[in-house]
């Protein structure tokens, strides 16, 4: 079964694309799953802080399954940044019929956007750090079903960094609130040599005891789905970790469902 379960649509501030769209690309390339996950921010500095209509999303959505849903399985999904930040929030939106929530860290150093830490003069040492601590937090709070592009930071710069035995504690956190590592291709297409997570914290997630991954683009436009995501299959093979998609907030093997 062909996944990608990171997808932005214009329900995010940040893409034009149409859920439509999407699926057409997807039925020519044969990917069978599609989660259309846009942005729920609610951090009043970040471009997309009241943009996402939840029932506008729905009702698309409900177009798109009713057109698309003999030859695709759909899913309903949401990228909520900074859930421990914003609990009430993130319960509400548990309330509505997603399939599949992913936590993100967006903000963390003096509430700056990733894009915003270096440039502002914070050293790439104490990015991190800070970083993985809202991460930790994240995770601890729990909440959402995957943990969005675990080494994020370097997607804008500056050699990753991290201690071992945090990030053990981290995917510890993981497995007991039930939280899958989410194996982020976007970093490839801006020119880095591995995906988010690179291999040594998937190797580190795999001996923690980490077993479930998502696989996803991040995708903001039609031309990018699925993009880099057979090699990723292969890393997942290859380490012994099993890729899954969800459905009302259940893991379900990429074996699992007779499709669409």
């Amino acid at each position: 079964m062909l996944c990608d379960l990171h997808i932005h649509t214009h329900f995010s501030c940040d893409s034009a694309a149409t859920m439509e769209a999407y699926c057409e690309r997807a039925l020519a390339l044969g990917v069978q799953v599609l989660c259309f996950t846009d942005h729920l921010d609610h951090n009043p500095r970040d471009e997309g802080y009241g943009y996402y209509g939840a029932e506008a999303y729905f009702a698309a959505f409900a177009q798109a399954q009713a057109r698309y849903g003999g030859r695709l399985t759909l899913l309903r999904g949401l990228e909520f940044s900074e859930p421990h930040c914003y609990p009430q929030e993130l319960e509400q939106a548990r309330k509505r019929p997603y399939d599949f929530i992913l936590g993100s860290i967006h903000y963390w150093v003096n509430d700056l956007f990733a894009s915003e830490v270096l440039p502002s003069g914070i050293s790439n040492e104490e990015s991190w750090a800070v970083y993985w601590q809202e991460v930790q937090a994240a995770v601890r709070h729990g909440g959402f079903d995957a943990l969005a592009h675990p080494d994020f930071p370097k997607r804008y710069g500056g050699a990753s960094l991290w201690e071992t035995a945090q990030l053990r504690e981290i995917f510890q956190i993981m497995g007991k609130n039930k939280i899958a590592l989410e194996i982020n291709t976007s970093s490839l297409r801006k020119g880095y040599s591995e995906a988010m997570p690179g291999s040594e914290l998937l190797q580190l997630y795999r001996d923690t005891g980490g077993r479930l991954v998502t696989l996803g683009t991040d995708a903001h436009k039609p031309e990018d789905l699925f993009t880099d995501i057979p090699a990723q299959k292969e890393r997942c093979e290859a380490l012994g970790l099993e890729e899954v998609f969800y459905q009302n907030h259940r893991a379900r093997p990429t074996s699992w469902a007779e499709l669409p």
